[in-house]
Parts: structure tokens; sequence; C-alpha cells
């Protein structure tokens, strides 16, 4: 809270919940879990996580026209960002439509990304591509950037921002380099940029303090980061399909330790 309070009141000092990943295909309970946890907790800086899955789409619209705070997770392509992106715009207008105020909303939109490499690099070595391994990603990223800023600006934004809408910024996860041949903190370094958050690992901000060189590098040089898609989609490999494969991946690996919670307490309960 003392971090939510600070000079820009509600730009920073939020909590994430998520909603049951078992409940990730499945709008309607989602939607439920969420209005639920968001009255429990009654906290003006807790974001509600909801996967961004094709089902979900509506209950992230449904939840952002009710004034709840969203944290959309488990994104890997550029075709669902945009869409989730659009998801937020559309609940801003249902609400104002509906005469609710708008200024207080907060969401972020949670891309993956060392997963998506861990994903395709196998898949350039097997094409000699090795020139784009650890490239993916990070191309990714910059290109949902060039997106964030086409979709927060023009006329139909600058009605909501007029309204006091915030954009909904992009959010880097999984931004814990797994792969020991490229450096250790590629993914702090390469997405440093304005209006984005960064969920880094200790050891990797630790990593990062120790050798990591600062500089605004998301916004640099992004017709690179389209010719990488573009080579990568060249040489066969769909980068939609990687990322729904790794969607349906991520929903299982939520799922086992939120069972595995669930036990816990039920054990803790019934002793």
């Amino acid at each position: 809270m003392p971090l939510y309070n600070e000079e820009v009141d509600g730009a920073d000092g939020y909590v994430s919940l998520e909603v049951s990943p078992l409940f990730a295909l499945d709008e309607e309970n989602t939607i439920a879990q969420a209005r639920q946890l968001w009255q429990a907790v009654d906290r003006k800086n807790v974001m509600i996580k909801i996967p961004g899955t094709l089902p979900c789409l509506p209950a992230i619209k449904t939840a952002i026209s009710e004034g709840i705070n969203i944290n959309v997770t488990l994104i890997f392509g550029l075709e669902r960002y945009e869409a989730i992106a659009n998801a937020y715009i559309e609940g801003l207008e249902l609400r104002l439509a509906a005469g609710e105020k708008i200024g207080r909303i907060a969401s972020v939109a949670s891309f993956f990304l060392s997963r998506i490499d861990l994903m395709v690099d196998p898949l350039l070595e097997e094409k000699g591509l090795v020139e784009f391994e650890g490239k993916a990603a990070i191309a990714s990223a910059k290109t949902a950037f060039t997106l964030y800023r086409r979709i927060f600006s023009g006329e139909r934004w600058d009605r909501l921002a007029a309204a006091g809408a915030k954009p909904q910024r992009l959010l880097w996860a999984s931004t814990g380099n797994k792969n020991p041949a490229t450096k250790d903190t590629l993914y702090v370094e390469e997405l440093i940029g304005p209006d984005t958050v960064n969920t880094v690992p200790l050891a990797t901000i630790e990593a990062f303090r120790d050798h990591g060189l600062p500089d605004n590098r998301l916004e640099q040089k992004p017709e690179q980061a389209l010719t990488i898609l573009e080579a990568i989609a060249q040489s066969g490999i769909d980068m939609e399909e990687v990322a729904l494969q790794l969607e349906k991946e991520g929903i299982k690996k939520f799922e086992i330790p939120y069972k595995k919670l669930l036990a816990s307490i039920t054990e803790k309960i019934k002793r």
C-alpha cells in the first residue's frame, strides 16, 4: 500500500491473487470467483489473475466493466495479446457507458517469455537456424510493445483516457533465463522500457545488480524484431501454434501446485 500511495497514486503497489487454474477454460466460474476474491480481499491495490485463454476473454471484459483490477496471465502469442487488450478496452467502454468511473481501474497483460524460447530454440536448431536461438521471445515482446503503443492511442483510446482510464500495461513474466548458453540477464536488459512491469526472480535481480547493463532497449530496432519473427515463420514454425501449446502446458503447470496447496490447507483444517 505505501507504494500504491506514492507520487502517482495507483501506478504500482499491486498484489495479484489468482482465480483457480482449474477454471482456466471456464468463463462462468472464472468471473464468479473473480468477483468473490475481489470482494473478500476488499483492497484497492489487489489484482485478480485471470488466464488469457480464449474462453476467459469475456470474463476479462466483464470483470473490467465491474471495476475489478485484472492481471491477465498466461499470454504467449501476439494474436491473443491483441484480443486481451481489446477486451480490456471494451470493458472500460461498457463501464463508462453505464455511467461508472474508470479512473481507478488497473490491469496488466502478462507475457511469459523464457518458456517461448525453451520451446522454439530446439525447433530452430533442427532447421539449422541457430542464429535466431534465444531471440523469439524478445522479438515477440518488442512486437507486443509496438502493438501496445498502437492499441492505446488514437480516438477510441483518447475518449477513455479523457475519462481517466489507464492503459493496460505489459508485464514480462518468466524472465529468469533458463538457458545457460545465453546471458543470465537477457530478459531484463532487452525489455527495459516505459509503461511496463518485469516480475524478475530474485536471483536474476541480483545478477543484474552485479553485471546488468541498463538502457531503454525495448523501443530499439522494432523492425529487427519483425524480421526475426518473419524468418521464424518462413522456416515453418507457427508462433501461434507454439503459443497455444505453451498455454496448455502452462495451465497444467498452474493446476498441479494449486491442487497441492488446496490439499495442504484441507489437511491443516482437519488437524
